[in-house]
């Protein structure tokens, strides 16, 4: 009777010679397990390579991994890599090929009743090694919600908003596109791009390309905690696209709007004007509340885009035009559709639509303005004055100086580059230099 060491030896070389056939040109490698030399902080797994169809060439799989992490000891996952290797070697025996569907194989894997994963070991005390798990058993669905469970204690609101929308959006296209798809790990980059393809023809690269970062954001999280094998939507390719740009209004066009709003819509008119005058954004002067407007020093706090907290002074002439604050609610929103400072128990992001809506009913459509033209168009067209007023009398590095502590910019560079978009830096007259190239 055969011991223990030959049973082992004769399975080996079984499963060897007819993997490393020397007589016939391999489209495999044998699959090895990659251990990290015992650091059980790293990843381990068992990877391969395999011939490509095209090329020719031996190339590295993706590696496969399982669950072997999960075990805390050297011996664990070992014992469990091992097994892994040993199916594995047995598939591409078998016929699998991981550039084809491998249908035919599965139909022969599903016709037997079961599919050994060890041999019987002669010493009754070694236990039968479990049968090999699914690479995840987490649905689509749970898989999102774990994600965006532990990314929504890193992003804010509104962005937890924004990326809750775009899953659900991304959720029912698969649902109506691909119905049969229920597993995260079914998943694959051909079918994000199929639905990037989707967005793009309904709406514009720029937005595609904001679907695309926000999906591979909560991938990214499923492939460090181990529930995808990778973060396929980070490798796909940003389209380029032309962003929108709001432009300055012409002085005549400016005062046109103001005298127009002063008779038709005082609220609107004093909410441009904090954006006009203050170079608050839309959204910044949706949070304001009667507190944090200081009526004894005359500023404003407000929390701005790249920080938390903000303080500027209310020029004259904007203070001017408020109304008297001492008795209204400190709570209240300063800002709303009937008047200044009352309840209005909506997001921010909804007071923000409300008035660019409401702007578009009340100015645009009366002015036939352009798609280039909103409210933002307010801020770049006053700080667009402010800077030619102070280069009038300084040089343009003391004008942008002094235009940093007016509009807030946290570095020259991006003062420098805002006013470049905006088209606030203008050359003087050059006829003189033509003049002199014609002659």
């Amino acid at each position: 009777m055969p011991n223990f060491k030959e049973l082992v030896t004769f399975e080996y070389e079984n499963e060897y010679e007819s993997a490393y056939d020397l007589s016939v040109k391999r489209n495999f490698s044998i699959p090895k397990i990659y251990s990290a030399n015992g650091d059980l902080q790293k990843r381990w797994y068992v990877y391969f390579s395999f011939r490509h169809p095209k090329s020719g060439k031996l190339e590295r799989q993706t590696p496969f991994y399982g669950n072997a992490n999960t075990y805390k000891t050297k011996e664990g996952r070992m014992s469990v890599l091992v097994i892994y290797r040993k199916v594995l070697l047995r598939l591409l025996n078998q016929g699998y090929d991981p550039y084809s569907d491998n249908i035919e194989l599965h139909k022969r894997l599903k016709n037997k009743n079961k599919v050994a994963l060890s041999v019987d070991l002669p010493n009754k005390h070694l236990e039968r090694p479990e049968p090999i798990p699914e690479k995840t058993s987490m649905t689509i669905q749970e898989a999102f919600d774990f994600g965006m469970k532990l990314k929504e204690k890193l992003v804010s609101t509104s962005t937890k908003r924004d990326y809750e929308s775009k899953i659900k959006i991304f959720l029912e296209w698969l649902s109506t596109n691909h119905p049969d798809l229920k597993y995260i790990h079914e998943l694959n980059k051909k079918l994000v791009v199929g639905f990037l393809n989707h967005v793009l023809a309904r709406s514009s690269a720029r937005t595609r390309n904001n679907y695309k970062t926000d999906l591979s954001s909560i991938f990214q999280v499923l492939f460090e905690n181990e529930i995808v094998e990778q973060n396929f939507i980070n490798k796909i390719p940003k389209l380029k696209s032309i962003p929108e740009r709001n432009k300055t209004y012409s002085q005549n066009t400016q005062e046109e709007i103001f005298r127009y709003l002063e008779e038709k819509d005082p609220i609107l008119l004093l909410y441009i004007k904090f954006i006009s005058y203050n170079f608050l954004r839309p959204i910044e002067v949706c949070r304001l509340k009667v507190k944090d407007i200081d009526i004894n020093n005359r500023t404003v706090r407000f929390k701005a885009k790249n920080s938390p907290l903000k303080t500027k002074i209310i020029p004259e002439l904007l203070w001017t035009d408020l109304p008297d604050l001492t008795k209204l609610d400190k709570d209240a929103v300063l800002f709303t559709p009937d008047k200044i400072g009352a309840k209005w128990n909506t997001h921010v992001t909804n007071r923000r639509d409300y008035f660019s809506k409401r702007y578009k009913k009340v100015v645009k459509d009366h002015f036939k303005l352009g798609i280039n033209y909103g409210l933002y168009s307010f801020r770049h067209t006053f700080i667009t004055k402010v800077y030619r007023a102070l280069l009038k009398d300084s040089s343009p590095f003391e004008a942008k100086s002094k235009l940093m502590l007016i509009t807030g910019h946290t570095s020259m560079t991006a003062l420098e580059k805002y006013l470049r978009d905006i088209d606030a830096e203008l050359p003087e007259d050059y006829s003189t230099m033509l003049k002199n190239v014609h002659e």
